[in-house]
């Protein structure tokens, strides 16, 4: 029994163009579009209809960097795959790229074998998965060509946290010389941890334990100082290099001067640089220590610099890096130490609203905020044109969007397992009101009608957006 859906009247918005169509779904997957009132959208018929008359019907979007029941500093991330999934739906979100981890002293395959099992069974969107990788020796430099063949093909590294992810640049070396002869690609956490950890310790021992010395110990040069020596060895690699929650002016400048030189040189920000600032870090009474993540959040002007990076295409996707602490007994770990706060913020539920508040704020087109949110990270991660756009053939993950619709962010009524919101109080003009993912539908008129397990686990292939 096939099954099909005409989603009629709305404003059919991809990366490339903008069309008002109606959207033919069959059997998961998008069949057929036509210009609406033309005799061949009247042609589309279904046993359900969804009227988008003066809605966006926009992909749903692709998240690059989320960590469910991530370890962290003695404790989890606070958000399951069930309850992070559903989060992420409500907010238009239909497929997720999580993190697996490999332990020091374990294998890539363990790590991977331990994410499969907590998320399998339990997402309400579609998910998949990169390998962060801790431990890079002959073993695990195999294990990474075994992981690509299976679709796995994304490899995180840390600069940053000695001890626990951290990798010397021999290490890195090696596992960006694998990535280029597999079709992986690196990503990277560009901090100098090294440096950090002693500034960290003298911080410290002058007795500035408050949330805000979490910003001013892990210093914007350090980024970019280690920005630039991610790149410098991705090019002796001859491998291309991702670099994650890129939130410094000074590291956007050396990504830009990268791909100035041709270099296939990538970075992503995050909804907090954008929108949040150490202002926030410094909040009295520990309320700062909802902000504490990594990198951290940077002075409000650094926040131009993004927003440019994003117009001219020198930082290419935003996703969440959603890793939620609950600020009671979690966040709280580090009262009187900021090092002890679990490094990690909520977001995964407002990265699509909070990117079309930059519509109407101006700082970015309709077009772009698809570009960045749905297209870029499902070409960036091998999952295009299933996912990330609205075609004959891709994945009917499809989300009617109200433009007009006003909301304002709240603990209240978020739906992620977190006790705050970074965004608390924050007005914001549009709203998700129905989404689809693969034709089923996940929220239908603003109430959730989708299920645990739904979401399937989607491998994929190769990098998409080499030049």
């Amino acid at each position: 029994m096939s099954s099909r859906t005409v989603i009629r009247g709305g404003l059919v918005i991809t990366a490339s163009d903008e069309i008002h169509a109606d959207v033919l779904i069959e059997d998961g997957r998008v069949a057929a579009l036509a210009a609406s009132g033309t005799p061949a959208a009247g042609a589309l018929s279904a046993e359900r209809v969804i009227d988008a008359s003066g809605k966006y019907v926009i992909p749903g979007g692709v998240d690059g960097h989320t960590h469910m029941e991530m370890p962290f500093g003695g404790t989890y991330a606070a958000d399951t795959f069930e309850t992070g999934t559903r989060a992420a739906a409500w907010g238009g979100t239909t497929t997720v790229v999580d993190f697996a981890v490999q332990s020091v002293g374990h294998s890539l395959r363990e790590g991977l074998d331990a994410w499969h099992a907590k998320a399998e069974g339990n997402c309400a969107i579609d998910y998949g998965f990169h390998m962060i990788v801790s431990d890079v020796n002959q073993d695990t430099l195999k294990e990474m060509d075994l992981l690509v063949e299976e679709g796995v093909t994304s490899f995180k590294q840390f600069m940053a946290y000695p001890g626990v992810f951290y990798s010397d640049d021999g290490q890195i070396l090696r596992a960006m010389q694998r990535a280029a002869e597999n079709g992986g690609l690196i990503m990277m956490h560009a901090e100098n941890g090294i440096a950090i950890d002693v500034l960290v310790e003298q911080a410290l021992a002058r007795g500035e334990t408050d949330p805000r010395y979490h910003g001013e110990v892990r210093k914007a040069l350090l980024e970019a100082e280690a920005t630039h020596r991610a790149i410098r060895l991705a090019q002796v690699a001859g491998a291309p290099l991702y670099v994650v929650h890129v939130s410094a002016q000074e590291a956007v400048a050396e990504l830009t001067r990268a791909r100035d030189e041709g270099l296939n040189v990538f970075g992503e920000t995050c909804p907090q640089y954008l929108f949040l600032s150490t202002d926030n870090l410094a909040e009295p009474d520990f309320e700062g220590a909802k902000y504490v993540c990594s990198t951290p959040l940077r002075p409000r002007e650094h926040q131009a610099a993004l927003w440019r990076g994003l117009r001219t295409n020198d930082l290419q996707v935003v996703s969440t890096d959603h890793c939620p602490f609950c600020f009671s007994g979690q966040k709280e770990l580090g009262r009187g130490d900021f090092s002890k706060i679990p490094n990690g913020m909520p977001g995964v539920e407002h990265r699509m609203d909070l990117l079309h508040q930059a519509v109407v704020d101006g700082h970015i087109s309709r077009r772009r905020w698809i570009e960045i949110a749905c297209a870029t990270p499902a070409r960036m991660f091998g999952l295009y044109p299933k996912k990330g756009t609205i075609a004959p053939g891709a994945d009917a993950d499809i989300v009617v969007y109200d433009p007009h619709a006003e909301q304002v962010v709240s603990a209240e009524t978020h739906h992620m397992n977190v006790d705050y919101s970074a965004y608390e109080g924050k007005r914001i003009t549009g709203r998700v009101e129905t989404v689809l993912s693969r034709g089923e539908a996940v929220l239908t008129d603003r109430e959730y009608t989708g299920r645990k397990g739904h979401g399937i686990y989607t491998p994929r292939s190769t990098c998409q957006y080499l030049s």
